[in-house]
């Protein structure tokens, strides 16, 4: 036999055997399927979740009070800074009060010298009196001099009133606080000319506030009174329930809101007069499931959440698409596609695909 044929031939059999042997092992072994993705997953409970609308409010003090001099003139004392607690009657700052001080003394000296006045007018007064009774001289004598006691009296009273006016006018002079709080900021200076129009600072005695909320005026019909409010912070978290107690019969006809207002308790000062806050007005409440933010892809417009179907190795993602409504927290309150009870994924989800087999990790 030709000795190349034969190494063709003993060639031919060895690969005959190996390709019978792989096929023996491909046929004998189980076939092999794609590995499990880890996941974490949680189950969505049911809970009870506002339909709300967040509005920009501001806080205002029913109680505060913005002091204005009730004269005009240089101010030379100051006696209180900003930010410090203060009695009610305190004194706040002072206006030069010397031009008045000495118009309260003129009037005084005037006074006093009408007061004589009036004495001597009563001495002349008797003595014609007794004159008269003896027919010494004529009544009308005794007339005029009775109208001239009269007279003086008379100006004598009108001194006096004008003395208690002028000395009212001088404490006006001194600024006192109206109740009991904090001084706001303090603008003036000593030296300033301050008039009845200048704002010399703010009393605020804290407790509660009122919060201003404009609501659109397509929403007014939605508007009842003791519907509840919610003031949240930035991230959504509730700092207070109040309700509403005051809904405007009028719409703004620049801005077409409408203006709400509700109370806002704050025994702990958290909140300051003129604060701007979130305002959430609730509409109704209703039972929702609420999945995490993580939870949550969006996609051409549309929003989607995995949900784990089946158990163990055998559990495979399925997308869903679903509507949100509000953000509580860190958390979607979700109107449809997943229900209570659903294993939601929460974790690795841009990674998921549908029907892709996945395992739940602790």
């Amino acid at each position: 036999m030709n000795k190349g044929l034969l190494i063709q031939a003993f060639a031919s059999l060895g690969l005959a055997t190996i390709l019978a042997g792989c096929g023996k092992t491909q046929a004998g072994a189980p076939p092999a399927g794609p590995q499990a993705f880890p996941v974490k997953v949680i189950t969505a409970q049911s809970q009870v979740v506002p339909l709300s609308t967040d509005y920009l409010a501001t806080l205002k003090s029913r109680n505060g009070a913005t002091l204005q001099p009730l004269v005009e003139g240089d101010i030379t004392k100051i006696f209180v800074n900003s930010g410090q607690q203060v009695e009610a009657g305190a004194p706040i700052l002072e206006i030069d009060p010397r031009k008045q001080q000495a118009t309260v003394n003129n009037q005084e000296a005037a006074y006093e010298s009408q007061q004589a006045i009036v004495r001597q007018a009563a001495i002349d007064l008797d003595r014609k009196k007794q004159l008269s009774a003896a027919g010494v001289i004529a009544k009308a004598d005794l007339d005029t001099a009775q109208h001239t006691y009269d007279a003086a009296k008379a100006n004598a009273d009108a001194l006096q009133a004008s003395i208690r006016e002028q000395q009212v006018q001088l404490h006006y002079y001194t600024v006192h606080a109206p109740s009991a709080g904090i001084v706001g900021d303090v603008p003036v200076h000593v030296g300033d000319h301050v008039n009845t129009q200048t704002m010399l600072t703010t009393i605020d005695p804290g407790g509660a506030l009122e919060a201003y909320i404009s609501v659109p005026a397509e929403k007014s019909r939605a508007l009842k009174m003791g519907m509840a409010v919610d003031i949240v912070d930035d991230d959504g978290r509730q700092l207070a329930r109040t309700k509403i107690t005051f809904i405007s019969p009028h719409v703004d006809t620049d801005s077409q809101t409408l203006l709400v207002k509700t109370q806002v308790p704050n025994p702990e000062r958290k909140f300051r007069n003129a604060e701007q806050v979130h305002a959430r007005v609730v509409w109704s409440e209703q039972s929702a499931p609420t999945i995490p933010i993580t939870a949550v892809t969006r996609l051409s417009g549309k929003m989607f959440a995995f949900v784990a179907e089946g158990q163990g190795q055998q559990a495979v993602a399925r997308q869903r698409v679903i509507q949100v409504g509000d953000l509580i927290g860190n958390d979607y309150v979700v109107l449809d596609g997943i229900k209570p009870g659903d294993k939601v994924i929460v974790t690795s989800v841009q990674m998921l695909a549908d029907g892709m087999p996945v395992v739940a990790t602790p």
